[in-house]
């Protein structure tokens, strides 16, 4: 009876701790890596959003303060891979970008980005006080 209930703690322990795991990957977070820009888009390798929003990407440099909107993208609430946004201006090798995660909130239109450098429109989310987002380069 012991060992039953030992494998039953054990069993209890290990799945509540999956499940936590699980929860972890379901935060709010943008992942992408240095790339080519050639095709005229930056990709982010996955985004996922807490509820439908946008992925914009914004020039940067070393000080890590969000620049002008050079691309966006839709976002839909959850995971989304492989989020390809078509730049809007020219972005050369060694540029650096911020792919950063925008809301759908606060906006006149839904599904319309209307965001422009420190609006309040479709605006950056932050999570513990710090934008959600992910500094790459441009290849």
């Amino acid at each position: 009876m012991k060992k039953q209930l030992m494998i039953s703690a054990f069993l209890a322990t290990t799945l509540a701790s999956g499940t936590t795991l699980a929860m972890d990957d379901k935060k709010a977070g943008v992942w992408g890596d240095d790339q080519s820009v050639a095709d005229g888009t930056v990709t982010a390798k996955k985004v996922v959003a807490e509820s439908n929003g946008w992925l914009v990407v914004h020039r940067t440099d070393e000080g890590g303060k969000p620049g002008p909107v050079v691309a966006h993208a839709p976002l839909r609430e959850g995971e989304n891979t492989d989020v390809a946004a078509i730049l809007t201006e020219d972005v050369e090798s060694g540029d650096m970008l911020m792919l950063m995660l925008h809301s759908e909130e606060g906006g006149m239109k839904t599904g319309i980005f209307e965001y422009t450098l420190g609006a309040k429109e479709d605006g950056p989310i932050k999570k513990d006080g710090k934008l959600v987002m992910q500094t790459i380069t441009a290849e």
